[in-house]
């Protein structure tokens, strides 16, 4: 409608100024809301499924468990998010998630870092696998923990895809 103003040297309707200057700011604060404002609390719960774990940590302080969020019905996926319990301090974090492939599986390296296995062999870019120094480190395939400005105290460190 603007261009169309502009070809024509006809002056912009205000309402329809004021309608486009509104979309405009409201999309522009969603979009800010939910890249900058994000956290796991929007994660599916409903049809949550139990994945790999718990697996205890070597001196037993953590504990990883994995689990699934189907989404997108007959033609849709599985997300997957690794969820580790720090046992003295009563403390859960989910440092990682990501699209789940055929091959997961959780691994204690040391006391403190969690390597995840997600590949799926057949498709060669679709490795998702990761060491994670669970304290200091998360994993978000999309990055969008990575910017969440709630987040940032968290970790030291994030990756993504």
């Amino acid at each position: 409608m603007f261009i169309v103003s502009l070809i024509r040297k006809k002056p912009l309707p205000k309402k329809m100024l004021i309608a486009t200057l509104s979309g405009v700011v409201i999309t522009s604060l969603v979009y800010f809301y939910e890249t900058y404002f994000f956290t796991f609390n929007d994660i599916d719960r409903t049809y949550m499924q139990e994945g790999p774990g718990p697996v205890m940590s070597p001196s037993e302080k953590y504990s990883a468990h994995a689990y699934y969020e189907p989404y997108g019905g007959a033609a849709g996926g599985v997300n997957v998010w690794v969820e580790v319990t720090n046992k003295k301090e009563d403390h859960v974090q989910i440092v990682y998630y990501a699209d789940a492939k055929d091959q997961f599986s959780l691994e204690w390296r040391d006391d403190e870092t969690l390597f995840i296995l997600n590949d799926d062999p057949q498709f060669p870019n679709s490795n998702r696998s990761i060491e994670l120094k669970v304290e200091k480190e998360i994993y978000h395939e999309f990055g969008r923990a990575c910017k969440s400005l709630l987040m940032k105290d968290e970790y030291e460190r994030c990756y993504h895809n």
